[in-house]
Formats: structure tokens, C-alpha cells, sequence
């Protein structure tokens, strides 16, 4: 079986779907790996790179591919170009994406989302959020860094002694959990908050302090945080208030999947922040978690520098791009049958992040996006 890498066409993506190194991993199960020319670039991988791992580079690797691998969804117009049945894997916003979920459907493609990845156990080799935010929190505390206008370590010299910088990190998933530690090997002093109980012990054990607020805690499933009501982020955002106006830096990494990034400070909240202080907004894609923050944009306000993060892994490519192949090559092992790939919807995996299969939107929560459009689910 034909197995496509697609060049990434989406502005500032820069990541590839499969490194070199993992070519072999496809090869010693029986399937033929083909890369469009310069796929690897913007990552740092060359052709020959993939040529000398077992690939071939050719433009017409799509032409019949029975599986196409990418970053971003491949365009609609090049879904003809595939064998009938192919198989898509890559992110998949079903809800910004409903008119390529109806061109994958009609194209009876079986096109799988690894945002959609369950959070369970046997899945975590799987789950490219979880390795993609790992990146952007690491980015998050470098950005800051770069931008504040002091030092983040404590530094002590015989011209005196200057106190290290204050991080406030809102949101102790993978993201925020990486900034941590990220902000505390650079020196920082760092606190933390998030309305899961269980991310207390998480953050203390990175050397930070967590913020306590004295609210109830929000525990939604497979490790995310349960939306709040209005009332209750308003009483956090009040006691929250103290806390952001002490931080040199504040890093936002909060997020409830499927639904619009909770608003954790509002511009009267950065107001209280000292000059020259940096707020960065990893959320910023999905409305922000900080009022005012526009993605890919540096702004300045009350003498606060925001930063809106937009596709901040993509930003360190390489790595990025190493930790979304493993997550995408043991997906794809995982419908592995002879030389063949054949999913098995019986699997909690493959049904969980399966959008659409031969005509039909498997994807429950999409399928009632597209209303009566959606078809009925199979096996």
C-alpha cells in the first residue's frame, strides 16, 4: 500500500508529517512511503534525507495513494487524486472544517483526526495534542524570556544582587506544565493555577507554587477541564486579579476542547501588570485566554506587551515534527493487518478519532454539526 507524505500549503505551517528516521518503521510493515518534493524543508529534512531511509520523492506521490499523511488537512480539489477508499490522517478542526468533512464523506474517503485521539492509557503514543502542546509550552517560557526586558534567574555580582522574575502560568495541562518547567530551569520564580485539584500536586512537584483560590474545582473527562459558568470565572478572574498584577510574566495555556478558550484576564486585570511586563496567550487561537490578545500578533497595551500565540509549535518544527510522527505512525500501526491497513472500528482508537468512513460521518458531535447531511454511522 501506497503511502503519501503531503507538502504542507496552510500559511506557517512549517512541520512535515513523517520524519526520515521513521520511514523504516512503514517500510518493515509492508507499505511504500512516497514524499512530495520539499515536504521536509521548512522542518529541516531534505529529499535526499528521505531518500536515503527508504523513501522515494516524487510529485505525484497522492496519485493513487491509499494513505495520505499530513499536518493540516490536504485540500479538497486533491481528494480525487487518491485511491477510492484512501485513508487521510492528520489534525482535523471538524467544526472550522465542515465543508472538507463533506468533500472527505462524498469522496467516501475514511479520514481520521488525531485531535479527536481518546486520553486514555493505550492511546498516549497517540496523542499528537499532548506532544504538540508540549512543544508550545516549551516555547511559551523562551518567548518570554526573550521579550521581557530583564533578567529571569536570580543573579548575584559584586554591583548587587538582582531579583528574579515572577511567572504566573493560568492552566497546568501539557502546555502549562512544560512553561513551568521550562520557566523555572531559566530561573524564574514561578506560581501556577488551574481549576483541576489534581494539577496541584503536578505543579508543586516542578518546583513551582500553586495559586490557591479557594473555588471549587472543575474536573471535566479524559483530563480536561469542565467549562465554568459565568459567575464562577468572574469570582476567579477577581481573585486571580493579585496574583497577575505581581507576575513579570503571565503564560495563558487554558483550554476546553471543542468550544472557545475561557477568558481567565481581562485588559483592566493586565492594566494592574508593571511596565514592561509580558503576557503570552497560547489560547489566543481559540478567542484567548487574555481579553484583547489577537493570534500571531504582538501588541502593546497599558505598556504590556501581548503576544497571541498561532500555531506555536510549528515555530520548532523539528521537534515538533519528530513528535507528531510517532503519534501518526503508531495510529496508522495500530489498523495494521498483513501488509495492508484495514481500521478496526471495534477499537476504541480508531472509532474514537475516525471523522468519516466510506460515505458515511462516523464522528457523532460532527455528524449533528452537518445536520441530516451527516449520514448514519456503520461499522
Amino acid at each position: 500500500m501506497k503511502v503519501a507524505i503531503a507538502g504542507e500549503t496552510r500559511p506557517d505551517e512549517r512541520r512535515v508529517a513523517l520524519v526520515p528516521d521513521l520511514v523504516p518503521r512503514l517500510a518493515e510493515a509492508g507499505l511504500e512511503v512516497v514524499v512530495e518534493p520539499g515536504a521536509g524543508e521548512a522542518a529541516g529534512f531534505t529529499d535526499d534525507d528521505y531518500r536515503h531511509t527508504g523513501a522515494a520523492v516524487d510529485s505525484g506521490a497522492l496519485d493513487g495513494a491509499g494513505v495520505v499523511l499530513s499536518v493540516q488537512p490536504i485540500a479538497a480539489h486533491r481528494f480525487d487524486l487518491l485511491a477510492p477508499n484512501a485513508i487521510t490522517v492528520s489534525f482535523l478542526p471538524v467544526a472550522q472544517e465542515l465543508d472538507l468533512v463533506r468533500a472527505l464523506r462524498d469522496a467516501g474517503h475514511t479520514a481520521f483526526a488525531m485531535e479527536l485521539v481518546p486520553r486514555i492509557a493505550r492511546a498516549q503514543a497517540m496523542d499528537a495534542l499532548s506532544s504538540q502542546a508540549f512543544v508550545a509550552g516549551y516555547r511559551a517560557a523562551l518567548v518570554a524570556a526573550e521579550r521581557l526586558p530583564k533578567f529571569l534567574p536570580l543573579a548575584m555580582t559584586a554591583s548587587g544582587t538582582i531579583p528574579p522574575a515572577r511567572v504566573l502560568v493560568l492552566g497546568a495541562g501539557v502546555a502549562g506544565l512544560q512553561a513551568i518547567a521550562t520557566s523555572r530551569r531559566l530561573g524564574a520564580v514561578v506560581h501556577a493555577y488551574d481549576v483541576r485539584a489534581a494539577a496541584a500536586d503536578e505543579v508543586r512537584s516542578l518546583g513551582a507554587e500553586f495559586v490557591e483560590l479557594e473555588l471549587p474545582t472543575l474536573e471535566g473527562t479524559g483530563g480536561y477541564a469542565r467549562q465554568m459558568g459565568e459567575e464562577r470565572a468572574r469570582l476567579q478572574r477577581e481573585l486571580l486579579a493579585p496574583h497577575v498584577a505581581a507576575a513579570d510574566v503571565l503564560i495563558t495555556t487554558a483550554a476546553v476542547p471543542g468550544r472557545p478558550a475561557p477568558l481567565l484576564v481581562t485588559t483592566d486585570m493586565v492594566a494592574l501588570m508593571r511596565p514592561g511586563s509580558v503576557v503570552v496567550d497560547l489560547a489566543a487561537e481559540s478567542g484567548g485566554n487574555v481579553e484583547g490578545v489577537k493570534p500571531g500578533e504582538e501588541l502593546t497595551v497599558d505598556d504590556v506587551l501581548l503576544w497571541g500565540g498561532r500555531n506555536v509549535p510549528s515555530q520548532l518544527p523539528a521537534q515538533a515534527s519528530r513528535l507528531y510522527s510517532t503519534n501518526v505512525v503508531n495510529l496508522l500501526l495500530l489498523m495494521r493487518s498483513g501488509e495492508t491497513l484495514a481500521p478496526d472500528f471495534d477499537d476504541e482508537i480508531i472509532s474514537a478519532c475516525c471523522v468519516t468512513h466510506r460515505g458515511e460521518v462516523r464522528h457523532a458531535p460532527t455528524r449533528d454539526l452537518l445536520g441530516n447531511g451527516g449520514g448514519e454511522e456503520r461499522s
